[in-house]
């Protein structure tokens, strides 16, 4: 049964988290061999850039393609990336519940991570684009029905929009691992159900997001109402598609909102194919528009006069554009969910199995590619060798490959500049004088594959320990005491997530209150749930997604106040 969690790397269901603590492809319930080459190489190939079929396609009744797949152990080499099991319907912006071109015809490539080539040519919106789909998103805010319907209506069609995605979610997560190389099992059994539970969760808010009244000092009634905030501008990130189009989306429409979306561009398809599903499920016209493109497209958003809120999750640099943007058009209010480097904390009396997992997949899973990593270790003094050498081995028998064959753990980087970016840390991290433990090359001969990377002896000034790599890169730090380990923990510059492994209480109480950032995760590494509020401290951006906290984001608060007279109490 699904619980509505995700750990990272460990799925919502609880056979799937027991079991992934042993390694993917035991997580899927696949047999592996008990001895196993160091960074199996599953995406290399002889000929590197043709397809095979893996099955016979068939149709549905609905006309889409699925594949009957043989099941693929992940022990065995891919002669060349796998076919997707679903074929990519939707390429168009959606505009006022329509697909439709951009005004100037233009489109840009939707590369493959796997095969570095293009998969398929996705509208590519300019200035009018972003105006029309503004537009129609005003409209729809001032003149349309959803800000005006009651509570209960809005969160009839928010659970309806998670139905689809429900029947859908195999199909959202393959889009996802098409565009970005995310591993087609662990989105569909884990980011999915999570991101689907957002919009049962806030589909609940729809009709409890209200005002109070008010005590006065008078013979006045005083009371608050609680509005939507108008035109709300979604920019989002590549490394999660779904999960966090839903953390933006979800409070959002819940709130009686309007919106334009626009995800990255190395991951505009399953945004498209929520919008059609969610226009299905009944959202009026304008409600939900997508448009899909290059970063001018978003800056335009930020800047955008006639956009009351924007919502953005990426680079801290990148953050930085959007608030400017933003004041210097109508000063609207943003939220920013930005950069991450992490603490991993180790400490002596840690369960050492734990620790090691959850580190493990605290910087591996998703190839690195979270905010969130928990990128640098750090360990204690007196089992820093026994870590590391487990952690090694625990890194060596990761299954990389093909992120759409079963069984395997680690895909490519999302796309070529990830690729180089992570390339050219690895470097700095030999450079610097870090001592290379296990990994830092490329897999294979074709695709953004890299080995998962560990970085040993390093210093807190060395640009590895500094800088967010976003990629599989650990950096494992020596320490000797708890004040020590708080301090250099906090000198980063970041503030977003922390992990404390240890059984006594008093250090965790100590630590976790002393530690600088959005979250902190005791004996465990990952655990979003939707109530649970999400953010970050520093340049980690400002503003909390998740929770009843996120429906703040979405909201005007006015107050009412009017004379009474001859009350029977005040």
């Amino acid at each position: 049964m699904l619980k509505g969690v995700l750990r990272f790397g460990v799925s919502l269901n609880s056979d799937f988290m027991a079991a992934m603590s042993k390694g993917g492809a035991r997580a899927l319930g696949l047999k592996m061999q008990s001895s196993m080459p160091r960074h199996h190489n599953y995406s290399s190939s002889v000929s590197c850039s043709s397809y095979t079929n893996v099955g016979r396609g068939t149709r549905t009744a609905s006309g889409r393609s699925r594949m009957h797949c043989r099941a693929v152990l992940a022990t065995e080499p891919v002669e060349s990336p796998l076919r997707s099991p679903f074929t990519v319907q939707y390429t168009k912006l959606f505009i006022n519940n329509d697909f439709v071109d951009s005004v100037s015809g233009k489109t840009f490539p939707a590369v493959d991570p796997r095969s570095e080539e293009v998969s398929v040519e996705v509208a590519r919106a300019d200035v009018e684009d972003v105006d029309r789909a503004v537009k129609a998103a005003r409209k729809a805010f001032e003149e349309g029905p959803w800000p005006r319907l009651p509570g209960c209506e809005r969160a009839r069609i928010l659970n309806r929009m998670a139905d689809l995605m429900d029947e859908h979610k195999d199909e959202l997560s393959a889009l996802d691992t098409l565009s970005m190389g995310k591993v087609y099992d662990f989105a569909r059994l884990a980011e999915a159900p999570l991101a689907i539970g957002l919009f049962r969760y806030y589909a609940g808010w729809c009709d409890k997001t209200h005002g109070m009244v008010l005590p006065t000092d008078g013979s006045f009634h005083a009371y608050t109402l609680h509005e939507p905030i108008g035109v709300v501008g979604s920019i989002l990130p590549w490394n999660a598609p779904f999960y966090l189009l839903a953390m933006k989306v979800a409070p959002a429409l819940a709130c009686g909102n309007t919106i334009v979306l626009k995800p990255a561009q190395q991951s505009p398809l399953s945004a498209l194919l929520i919008a059609k599903l969610a226009a299905e499920a009944g959202l009026p016209e304008g409600a939900l528009n997508v448009v899909t493109g290059y970063g001018d497209a978003g800056m335009h958003i930020a800047s955008h006069m006639d956009v009351d809120k924007v919502a953005f999750t990426g680079s801290t640099e990148v953050g930085r554009e959007i608030m400017v943007g933003a004041a210097r058009s109508n000063l609207k209010p943003v939220i920013l969910e930005l950069g991450g480097k992490s603490p991993f904390i180790i400490f002596e009396d840690a369960d050492m199995d734990a620790a090691v997992e959850q580190s493990h997949q605290a910087i591996f899973y998703n190839q690195g590619q979270m905010c969130v990593a928990g990128s640098r270790t750090f360990v204690h003094e007196s089992v820093y060798d026994k870590y590391l050498e487990r952690a090694k081995t625990r890194a060596e028998n990761r299954v990389v490959g093909d992120p759409f064959k079963s069984g395997v753990e680690h895909g490519p980087q999302a796309d070529k500049a990830q690729y180089n970016k992570v390339m050219s840390y690895i470097q700095a991290g030999k450079d610097d004088g870090a001592r290379l433990v296990t990994g830092g090359n490329r897999v294979g001969c074709k695709g953004y594959y890299i080995q998962p990377t560990i970085f040993a002896d390093v210093q807190d000034g060395m640009k590895i320990c500094r800088e967010e790599i976003f990629g599989p890169v650990m950096s494992v730090i020596k320490f000797k005491t708890v004040d020590e380990v708080i301090k250099r923990s906090n000198q980063s510059e970041y503030g977003l997530g922390a992990t404390v492994m240890t059984k006594n209480v008093d250090t965790i109480n100590t630590v976790t209150r002393a530690l600088k950032a959005g979250t902190v995760w005791v004996n465990a590494y990952g655990i979003l749930t939707p109530s649970a509020p999400f953010g970050g401290y520093k340049k980690s951006g400002f503003g909390r997604e998740n929770g009843a906290y996120a429906l703040a984001n979405y909201q005007q608060v006015k107050s009412v106040i009017m004379p009474i007279y001859n009350p029977a109490y005040l």
